[in-house]
């Protein structure tokens, strides 16, 4: 953990002039080309962007979920692609292993994630279980000392790039729910797994998304994560709380930067002799687009504070995700209303981030999943 303020601001200060004067000027190539320059890769394993909320002891910089925060509201100011590249290094790819992996798998894999040696990814979603995680087919059959994995994984986040895959299977086939659900953490190049065709996505270029494809696939039970069987559907839930907080930090930063190009827009653009930014119904837009992203801001720092404290936030988790992520599309459509017909086009910034933020409410747990797991906290603490 930092818990330095200097030394915070210090983290964010040169994370901030990254973004100005290296990742921003190269959206334009990340989103034609679909790539991101392999200088801008290493540039961010030598600032430790692949650890940053890791352990220091596995090499990693330790940060707070408050710190994780307010790094991502940084990072939301350019293209997603950038952030989705680091993103399961230090999120859903290794939080499995920090939270409930055993001391060995900690030290073999947590150091070079944090390096950026290798990236990491998680396979949870399948053709026929998105949203209802419990209800996943993939299966892993104990054979002596392995388990034999059969299922497919699907939008996978990173899987093109990476080099362990966190997956979830079901090791009890009895238990239908989610106690039958163990964690493996299974390597690239093993036998019986591949990769389908990369997905071509609405938005979002640069970060990659495919199928996962596990056929007879044999996993040594030193892979089994925490080494304990039936958690796997806990150890998922754990690691979605904390993404959550995340992308509802990076949908606010981003809406931010939408915003800031708006308001330049409509103080340089004129109609009828004067700045569109002069105009009440212009105003009004960008009015209400600072409130919400003032709001969704407040809620995502104070349940960021509230993890750190050791309080459950499974309800302000979900609450702060599903604002944020909304508010973001709204802030999306108004600031490509206030560009007008410029906007349409891919000359502007606000083209991209339009198709780009569309994802945000799907992830992690759709707007409709939150609803329901507040709703369901309501009712539990109502009639406990």
């Amino acid at each position: 953990m930092i818990r330095d303020q200097q030394m915070l601001e210090q983290l964010l200060a040169t994370i901030r002039d990254f973004v100005t004067n290296e990742l921003r000027p190269n959206e334009h190539i990340v989103e034609e080309s679909e790539a991101i320059p392999e200088q801008i890769v290493q540039q961010m394993r030598d600032m430790g962007l692949f650890g940053l909320t890791i352990p220091e002891e596995y090499g990693g910089l330790g940060l707070t979920m408050e710190e994780e925060v307010l790094v991502a509201l940084e990072l939301g100011h350019t293209s997603a692609a950038f952030r989705s590249l680091i993103g399961t290094n230090n999120g859903i790819g290794s939080s499995g292993i920090i939270i409930d992996g055993t001391e060995e798998q900690k030290q073999k894999y947590l150091p070079r994630y944090a390096s950026g040696e290798i990236i990491g990814s998680f396979c949870l979603t399948e053709p026929d279980s998105g949203s209802d995680a419990a209800a996943l087919k993939t299966s892993a059959i104990k054979e002596g000392d392995y388990y034999v994995l059969n299922g497919t994984k699907r939008f996978i986040t990173n899987a093109p790039r990476a080099a362990t895959f966190t997956v979830m299977a079901r090791t009890n086939p009895e238990i239908k729910g989610a106690a039958g659900i163990s964690a493996f953490l299974v390597e690239a190049g093993t036998p019986g797994l591949s990769l389908g065709k990369m997905d071509k996505k609405m938005g979002q270029k640069g970060s990659y998304t495919c199928d996962v494809i596990f056929d007879n696939c044999r996993v040594h039970q030193d892979q089994l994560i925490g080494g304990v069987e039936g958690v796997g559907f806990k150890t998922a839930m754990k690691v979605l709380d904390k993404g959550r907080l995340h992308i509802g930090a990076y949908s606010v930063g981003m809406a931010e930067r939408m915003l800031d190009d708006a308001l330049n827009y409509a103080i340089e653009r004129k109609q009828f002799g004067q700045p569109i930014a002069n105009f009440q119904l212009i105003q009004a837009m960008l009015a209400d687009s600072k409130a919400e992203i003032y709001a969704a801001k407040c809620m995502v720092l104070d349940a960021a504070r509230r993890r750190d404290e050791g309080e459950s936030i499974i309800t302000e988790a979900s609450c702060a995700k599903m604002f944020a992520t909304e508010m973001c599309g709204r802030v999306a459509d108004r600031c490509l209303q206030i560009h007008g017909g410029a906007g349409y086009i891919s000359e502007y910034a606000i083209e991209r981030f339009y198709r780009d933020v569309r994802l945000f409410r799907l992830y992690e747990g759709t707007t409709q999943i939150q609803q329901l797991i507040i709703a369901r906290d309501m009712i539990k603490a109502a009639t406990a």
